[in-house]
């Protein structure tokens, strides 16, 4: 493989959370997971593609999720309840990079959240850049997105798609990227991802 860029998907290979927010949440708060589920299976959806602004989307459901702070407060819970960077993959990714690969996030986040991993997280300084679906408009598996950062990459750096190697721990986002063309590997532990980065 003539590797040129390596993509890693944010929650669940370079985030590893040992649980979701919303599940911390109702155990803390006693809300079920009817309450919340409607909103994670709509309105959140729009909020990761960029076409709603999730801080508006929640100020309505504050009564109902029993939260008695502000909307900020409640994000702030959120994502430091999913603050964890596991750094034996960060320490890949700065291998990969002083090896002369370009490194980048490819995630399904909504806006704040995306601030928040690199801004507060710190990501952004590991990483060559990010490709998020609330901007390009798209989430994985959506073809359209690998689509997207393909174009991207060809027009910022001459890449082709058989030059991305990727990362994610879904296997409906591996098969997608895969039929695209990049090289994607499904993420199930950290001892074979070590073992592919080694093989670059």
């Amino acid at each position: 493989m003539n590797i040129k860029v390596a993509i890693f998907d944010a929650d669940g290979v370079v985030i590893n959370s040992p649980r979701y927010f919303s599940v911390q949440y109702q155990k803390e708060f006693g809300v079920s997971n009817d309450v919340m589920l409607p909103f994670f299976k709509g309105k959140f959806q729009e909020c990761l593609i960029g076409k709603a602004d999730l801080k508006e989307e929640l100020k309505p459901l504050l009564e109902t999720w029993e939260w008695k702070g502000t909307v900020d407060e409640l994000l702030a819970y959120w994502f430091k309840a999913e603050h964890y960077v596991d750094d034996r993959v960060i320490d890949e990714v700065k291998r990969l990079r002083e090896k002369g690969v370009t490194c980048y996030l490819g995630t399904k986040q909504e806006k704040y959240r995306m601030e928040y991993i690199k801004k507060d997280m710190g990501l952004e300084k590991f990483f060559d850049g990010v490709f998020c679906s609330c901007d390009v408009g798209y989430k994985k598996p959506d073809r359209r997105f690998f689509d997207a950062v393909s174009s991207a990459l060809k027009e910022k750096e001459g890449i082709e798609p058989e030059n991305i190697i990727f990362w994610d721990d879904k296997k409906e986002n591996v098969d997608s990227a895969n039929e695209c063309g990049w090289n994607a590997y499904l993420f199930t532990d950290f001892s074979e991802f070590k073992k592919k980065t080694r093989e670059i």
